[in-house]
C-alpha cells in the first residue's frame, strides 16, 4: 500500500511544480491556491507512505521521479525544450529510481 500512496504521491508532486509555472502566468490569487493546495495533498501523502517505506528510499523516488514527470510536462505543456544530454541523464534518474526501488528493503 505505500508504494501506491508513493505513486500518487509523485503524479501530485508534478502536478504542484508545473501548477506553479501555470499559476505564475494567470497572475490571480484563486490561481495561487492550486499550488498551495497540491502542496499540503503532496506533503501528506509523502509522508502517509514514509510510515512504510524507509524515508530515504521514499524521498529518492519521489523526487527524481517527480523531476523527470515535471521536464516531461513541462515539454507537453509549456513547450520547454529538452537535449539530448538532458534526456540521457534523465534516463540515468529513472535507472536509478528502479535500482532504488529493487534493493529496498519495505
Amino acid at each position: 500500500m505505500a508504494w501506491l500512496v508513493l505513486g500518487i504521491a509523485i503524479f501530485t508532486e508534478i502536478c504542484w511544480a508545473l501548477s506553479l509555472k501555470w499559476a505564475a502566468t494567470i497572475g490571480s490569487w484563486q490561481a495561487s491556491s492550486v499550488p498551495i493546495a497540491l502542496s499540503f495533498l503532496n506533503m501528506g501523502l509523502l509522508a502517509l507512505a514514509m510510515k512504510g517505506l524507509p524515508a530515504g528510499t521514499a524521498y529518492a523516488i519521489w523526487t527524481g521521479l517527480g523531476a523527470v514527470g515535471v521536464i516531461i510536462g513541462g515539454v507537453m505543456l509549456f513547450g520547454d525544450r529538452v537535449t539530448p544530454m538532458q534526456a540521457g541523464f534523465m534516463a540515468l534518474t529513472v535507472i536509478g529510481v528502479i535500482g532504488t526501488k529493487l534493493f529496498a528493503a519495505a
